[in-house]
């Protein structure tokens, strides 16, 4: 087995795993596992064209007459994983209520299969500078978007519920009296549970809401709490987004 495979597939677990440890601790819909494929795949695939273009290169030179006949593209097979991945990263982006959700976690996808490209090709320095650029991005300037960008009536809240048509609709309507603008909705995800015997499904949602001054969102809180679908609610700080 030829050792640079090796050390480009092992790189681009590092790279994509870095990439989305950061989406998977903030419960994103592709996070740890899915960064890493995508990183290894688009390393593969650089690889695949990498040695398919030294194959054709040396048949050329072997046989200069074939110089018309064999065509090496390096950026074909490349174009096309960057295609891919961009309706992978669509499935992670909600649009709802005017606002859009996901787009951080569909450019992490997009970004990390550019440096699982770079990885494949042999651009080591160049992927290790943009892995620590993007993750700087996704930490640190959250922080600094948060504190100096983010409007200080932004809120945002995790429910965890069951009946997800009757819930909704209860969540949808107490926003409404308190005249609070629902911004976005996030599906995250759901999963099977047992309750007095029988399984049901316990969906979790994000909302990202604009409250009024005068509304405290302890109080918002406490009100799903109440309700018997709604298992759990609690607020997000910005800083876990």
């Amino acid at each position: 087995m030829k050792l640079y495979i090796l050390l480009r597939l092992s790189l681009a677990v590092i790279v994509g795993g870095v990439i989305g440890y950061e989406r998977e601790f903030k419960n994103r819909p592709a996070g740890f596992r899915t960064h890493i494929l995508v990183c290894v795949g688009a390393a593969i695939v650089s690889l695949i064209q990498v040695d398919m273009a030294n194959e054709a290169l040396g048949m050329i030179a072997s046989n200069p007459s074939l110089n018309n006949v064999v065509k090496v593209d390096l950026s074909r097979l490349g174009a096309q994983v960057i295609t891919g991945v961009g309706f992978l990263g669509a499935g992670t982006i909600l649009h709802t209520k005017g606002s859009i959700k996901g787009l951080t976690t569909a450019a992490s996808l997009w970004v990390v299969a550019c440096v699982g490209l770079a990885i494949g090709m042999g651009y080591y320095t160049l992927s290790i500078i943009g892995t620590v650029f993007i993750s700087l991005t996704l930490v640190a300037l959250k922080r600094f978007q948060n504190r100096f960008i983010t409007k200080s009536g932004e809120k945002v809240i995790e429910v965890h519920y069951l009946n997800s048509k009757e819930t909704l609709e209860f969540i949808e309507t107490s926003f409404a009296s308190k005249a609070i603008k629902i911004k976005s909705i996030e599906f995250v995800s759901y999963e099977d549970i047992i309750i007095d015997n029988k399984e049901v499904d316990e969906y979790t949602s994000i909302y990202t809401i604009d409250i009024p001054k005068n509304i405290d969102i302890n109080n918002i809180l406490n009100n799903f709490s109440m309700n018997k679908n709604i298992k759990k609610v609690m607020e997000v700080k910005q800083d876990n987004i």
